[in-house]
């Protein structure tokens, strides 16, 4: 499906992206994953991808910082030629009520999970437009579309990536350069095993189907995205999550 095709995932060496990365790869695609400091996970995505039998390949960067972006779109060119898919999933948590939030961790979450994907888009933009093809791929949240106590800062920063996909698209679509975003929902990763045990249970029982998501069920998503068959879909919002933001 996605045969011939390279495609770069920032946060790619575990959780969520991670599974993005080896579903693509399950579709034919070669991978490119973006890291910030775990070379060892890097290390082993990068093998389990090349099992399926395509192209690896790992980068660490700081998606947040602008010139680092520019280096690496350029880098991963040289190296690995075309992107032709483009999935802004790196991005982090720093959780507190505004009234104890610290000014920076607001500017650190906004700055590695929007500024991060306006990075990526910015530096992939022209190839995108010159080739007149592509897919980006934006990894928002539920909690950008409904906010959530306690996530000032990651809440505004996935509500920013909506309203940037929904730009991105509208910039783009005359290059037939598709924008889409997928919102997760309640999912198994990293960031959600740390929770209390009373918190998970209370989110649990307000989703629709009773369970939390994998981040497979956030990688099919994505794949569908990526693929031929959305290539009327841009601008795009697809919720993963349950039910529950319906």
């Amino acid at each position: 499906m996605l045969k011939g095709k390279t495609a770069l995932i920032t946060g790619g060496s575990r959780g969520i992206g991670k599974a993005i990365a080896l579903k693509l790869a399950a579709c034919g695609a070669d991978i490119v994953i973006v890291y910030a400091g775990n070379e060892a996970a890097a290390a082993e995505t990068c093998e389990q991808i090349r099992q399926l039998g395509v192209k690896a390949a790992a980068y660490c960067c700081n998606v947040a910082d602008f010139e680092a972006t520019a280096q690496l779109v350029k880098q991963v060119t040289q190296e690995c030629g075309d992107i032709h898919i483009l999935v802004n999933n790196a991005g982090i948590i720093r959780d507190s009520l505004v009234l104890s939030m610290k000014e920076a961790d607001f500017d650190l979450v906004l700055d590695t999970n929007l500024k991060g994907a306006f990075n990526m888009i910015k530096h992939t933009y022209p190839l995108f437009m010159k080739r007149r093809s592509g897919r980006i791929i934006n990894i928002a949240s539920v909690s950008g579309i409904t906010g959530n106590a306690g996530q000032a800062n990651y809440s505004a920063a996935k509500a920013g990536m909506i309203g940037l996909t929904k730009a991105v698209a509208k910039e783009l679509a005359l290059r037939n350069v598709t924008c889409n975003a997928v919102a997760p929902g309640f999912i198994e990763t990293d960031m959600t095993q740390g929770l209390q045990e009373k918190v998970k249970e209370a989110t649990v029982a307000a989703i629709p189907l009773k369970r939390m998501g994998t981040p497979e069920d956030i990688a099919h998503a994505v794949a569908f995205l990526a693929s031929d068959e959305a290539g009327y879909m841009t601008g795009a919002v697809i919720q993963v999550d349950g039910g529950l933001c319906m």
